[in-house]
């Protein structure tokens, strides 16, 4: 008994086991594309004489005679190769014919083996043409009592067309499978090219073809993947979208199961991740795939259609590599060098083959000659054959009166007298023509590698004729483009409103249905012992602008503020700011429509500035500085102008100016403002906006009282004027708490501090002088009073 360190063993058997499941189990070959135990049920089968033109053999038959001759494993391992090979869902040409239950692409079982039946497809059988004319090396079975072949001379570029997949130890392979006609294409181009690049076969190769078909995304991912031999592909199910309210899944990504398919996006209905989903139904049948999804309204059928990529294997991400045998050594090949192994094994294969048969065409000539010599002196022959004694003594005598070697006399003494008699000479002297003109042909292929070269084009030509296919997966020349938010997420019309507090939600706009005219309104809490200072209508996609009371601008999408029901508490405006302490969210806004527009930006003491916009809404940065401030001052309104218009500014104490923007010259962006309007003491400003000369002024009062006027109602004056009185403080209307600019058509929302909504159209509020009272806007209850106003345009 020997002794070893334990380390040293486990090292050595370790590494004696990794090799066998890299050479003998994981990893295909790259002349044939098979894997032992598929290369053993194949040849198996044709052992059994099961061609693609002969019965089916059950399947437990050609396990048995696969695992006693040549794989001795499990045999459920032997049947999982049989039935893979089988699959058309699996392999782009199935090398296997079944009959009966081989399992389905939602994930069922095949039947058990001696239930199911099998024969050879005519494509695996060529894959084995010319095995019996030495063409590729034998060596024994696991016994020693048989032979196999090391690899098969498959004239079928399988490898290419077929993929792979397996895991070894320490590496794997993953092998996609593409188009026949595109893969013979590009070898009949690299037969011709051997020193072209890589890129030059992509002309050809347009991307992978899987058997369920999909959509195949040619990005950089592949490209490299065809380059150096690892990579990815981005493959996406079909969806037909031209059905009222469906979308029509007519394929899958390769490999996905699809019954658990189904499965994720009924449970993603369900759990409201995708949440316009009402019904889905799975109605494939044997002429192809069918999933089809109920949805809200066809409006949504793109989102519903990205979230359905981005959360379900709809989308899949396929890696690649391409690790093969090369003389039983793994290797990383890219396309290129899997075509040139493929040309180099065929070209091998041919020179074999025609050694192989120049021998035996060279052996029927030796044969021929010696008949011909006989028949040329048949009553010779005959007469030596008559005295002779025996075999031996016939045999010397022929060979001393005509020089005949021990072939040529064997053939004549088997030949039988009455044929030997009747065989006539221009017969053989044809057939020996023919054979010389076929050896000197064979000759010439042997000697010549462009003869082995058109002897090879010649087989890839017809083999292409023969099995080439259209593609099944759809090429998309593109990367995908990278989904964000609001690919995934409903563009839906929506009110952001801001509370005193600093309290932000977001809430849909169809909550608050229109009323007339002095309604009661609905609740909109949003804290009990806070109120709603302000609201924008935006949608979902839109940027909301932040400005705080200390000057700074802030930013985020409409989508990321907390989606909450009417009567819900908003969140922190700090939470998802970085806010110093101290400052607040004073303004909400959307960006301008267009570039070129100025910000018009007004404190609580009456100063108003004008910069430029576009570097302000631009700007990558959250938390950019636009005004500098006097202390104890801060900013209270926000809005902004292509031009140069008018701009209404109201006080707490009913006061209002309207001057020019032209009388306010354009800072940058961190100065300091001018005086809009002189205010008494005590008064600060409200509100400030520009107006357009075709918009009328909403007065609204704390009681729910407003009044509609149009803007030529108010004087034009300077900068800096004291303004004149628009709503006096009574006991009927109380104090005045907002003004809007509107139109005829738009439709306004105000909110009361006891959390009341009301939404009403501006055509039903009369348009009066600037010096009314207004009328019942809202009914407001007891110490109740508006505090927000805005206006859905």
């Amino acid at each position: 008994m020997e002794k070893r360190a334990v380390e040293v063993e486990i090292r050595k058997s370790y590494l004696e086991y990794a090799m066998s499941v890299i050479v003998s189990r994981a990893i295909p070959d790259v002349r044939d594309g098979l894997k032992p135990v598929q290369r053993r049920v194949l040849y198996s089968m044709r052992e059994l004489g099961v061609t693609h033109d002969k019965p089916y053999k059950k399947c437990a038959r050609i396990v048995g005679e696969t695992m006693g001759k040549y794989h001795p494993h499990g045999d459920m391992a032997i049947y999982d190769a049989l039935v893979r090979m089988a699959q058309d869902f699996s392999l782009r040409y199935p090398l296997v014919d079944g009959q009966g239950n081989f399992g389905s692409i939602d994930g069922d079982s095949p039947a058990a083996m001696r239930y199911t039946e099998a024969r050879l497809t005519q494509i695996a059988e060529d894959m084995m043409d010319d095995i019996d004319e030495n063409t590729v090396p034998f060596r024994l079975n696991f016994d020693g009592t048989l032979s196999e072949p090391e690899y098969l001379p498959s004239k079928i570029p399988n490898l290419l067309i077929n993929g792979s997949s397996g895991i070894a130890v320490g590496m794997a392979t993953n092998m996609v499978p593409h188009n026949l006609t595109e893969i013979c294409d590009a070898i009949l181009y690299e037969v011709d090219h051997r020193d072209s690049p890589v890129d030059d076969l992509l002309k050809y190769v347009k991307g992978p073809d899987f058997p369920g078909g999909g959509i195949v995304f040619y990005g950089k991912d592949l490209i490299e993947a065809y380059r150096t031999g690892r990579g990815k592909v981005i493959v996406q199910g079909e969806v037909d979208a031209t059905e009222d309210r469906r979308l029509i899944i007519k394929s899958i990504p390769y490999g996905v199961n699809k019954a658990d398919l189904v499965q994720s996006i009924a449970d993603l209905a369900k759990n409201e991740v995708i949440k316009d989903i009402t019904d889905i139904k799975d109605e494939s049948d044997r002429n192809g795939i069918s999933i089809v999804i109920k949805v809200r309204d066809d409006d949504i059928k793109p989102l519903v259609l990205n979230q359905l990529y981005e959360h379900t294997a709809l989308e899949s991400s396929i890696g690649i590599i391409n690790l093969v045998l090369v003389g039983n050594q793994p290797k990383l090949m890219n396309l290129k060098d899997l075509i040139d192994s493929f040309i180099d094994h065929r070209l091998d294969v041919i020179l074999r083959r025609s050694q192989f048969r120049l021998e035996r065409k060279k052996e029927r000539l030796d044969v021929l000659t010696g008949i011909l010599t006989a028949v040329e002196h048949i009553d010779r022959v005959v007469e030596i054959l008559k005295s002779s004694k025996d075999a031996d003594e016939a045999s010397s005598k022929l060979r001393n009166e005509f020089d005949l070697n021990d072939r040529q006399i064997k053939a004549i003494l088997e030949m039988r007298l009455q044929r030997l008699v009747n065989t006539e000479q221009a017969s053989v002297r044809s057939e020996i023509a023919q054979l010389q003109t076929e050896i000197k042909d064979l000759e010439e292929i042997i000697l010549s590698e462009d003869r082995r070269i058109d002897e090879f084009k010649k087989e890839i030509t017809e083999i292409q004729k023969k099995y080439g296919d259209k593609r099944r997966s759809r090429i998309k020349f593109r990367g995908i483009t990278e989904r964000t938010m609001e690919d995934l997420i409903p563009n839906e019309e929506s009110l952001i409103m801001l509370s005193y507090g600093g309290l932000v939600k977001r809430v849909q706009a169809d909550e608050y249905r229109s009323q007339r005219r002095g309604g009661k309104g609905v609740n909109t809490s949003m804290k009990t012992s806070d109120s709603i200072k302000s609201m924008i209508h935006c949608f979902s996609h839109d940027t909301v602008y932040y400005f705080t009371n200390t000057g700074r601008v802030f930013k985020s999408k409409a989508y990321e503020i907390p989606k909450k029901s009417r009567t819900s508490l908003g969140v922190s405006a700090a939470a998802f700011l970085k806010l110093a302490q101290g400052e607040r969210v004073t303004e909400i806004m959307k960006a301008p429509p267009e570039k070129g527009y100025y910000l018009i930006l007004v404190t609580r003491d009456g100063s108003v500035k004008k910069t430029a916009a576009d570097p302000v809404f631009d700007s990558k940065s959250s938390g950019l500085k636009i005004i500098t401030l006097e202390d104890d001052d801060e900013l209270v309104s926000v809005s902004y102008t292509a031009g140069d218009k008018n701009i209404f500014v109201l006080s707490s104490k009913g006061k209002a100016s309207v001057f020019n923007t032209s009388e306010i010259r354009e800072t940058g962006r961190t100065s300091m403002g001018v005086r809009s309007m002189r205010l008494n003491e005590g008064d600060t400003i409200l509100t400030a906006f520009v107006v357009n000369s075709d918009e009328d002024i909403l007065s609204i009062s704390e009681k729910g009282y407003g009044k509609r006027t149009n803007i030529s109602e108010f004087p034009i004056h300077h900068r800096g004027s004291s303004g004149v009185m628009v709503y006096r403080d009574t006991e009927r209307t109380g104090r005045v708490s907002h003004a809007i600019p509107v139109r005829d058509e738009d439709e306004v929302i105000l909110v009361s501090m006891n959390e009341k909504t009301i939404r009403i159209k501006a055509s039903e509020i009369p348009e009066t002088s600037r010096v009314t009272s207004g009328v019942k806007l809202m009914d407001i209850d007891g110490d109740d009073r508006v505090i927000a106003a805005a206006v859905i345009k």
